[in-house]
């Protein structure tokens, strides 16, 4: 089943790509007491994620800032060091949260996975926004396969 608005987010351990290397990362913490963004990709250096979705986020960083939001996450299903290498070709270190969802478990535990391996990807996340609240969702958008709208950064500015 689908996570829907208003439930709240599954705690487990994820991993955040840091500059000294994948560091634990427990939802319930990460979420707590504050506004958060987090859009999730399919992959790491994929097209659409590379060329649109993560520098979207980058680019308009202080403008999450300015309507209140504390912290802007990117998940995937790769493992920290990938997600780490994408966030500093990106200019998003410092920016950005880069988290992995390594084994998928995040993606399935939402609701919100899909199998990829038709493309040789295996288990992966949809693309999706969502805003967080104190680990509540507050509003969850997600993409229709192979379309790219309601999770940019522009169209969550304009639901904040």
């Amino acid at each position: 089943m689908m996570i829907k608005i208003g439930d709240s987010l599954p705690q487990m351990t994820l991993m955040k790509a840091t500059p000294d290397g994948p560091e634990p990362l427990e939802t319930a913490s990460y979420f707590a007491n504050r506004t958060t963004v987090l859009f999730a990709v399919p992959g790491a250096f994929t097209p659409t994620c590379s060329a649109r979705h993560l520098p979207g986020f980058v680019e308009r960083r202080d403008d999450f800032t300015a309507k209140g939001v504390d912290q802007v996450a990117c998940i995937s299903v790769n493992d920290g060091f990938v997600m780490g290498a994408w966030g500093e070709s990106a200019n998003a270190t410092g920016q950005i949260d880069m988290i992995a969802d390594g084994n998928g478990e995040f993606a399935q535990a939402l609701g919100l996975d899909m199998d990829s391996s038709g493309f040789g990807m295996g288990l992966r996340s949809r693309r999706y926004a969502m805003i967080v609240e104190d680990n509540v969702v507050k509003a969850l958008n997600v993409e229709e396969p192979g379309t790219f709208e309601v999770s940019s950064a522009d169209y969550v500015l304009n639901q904040l």
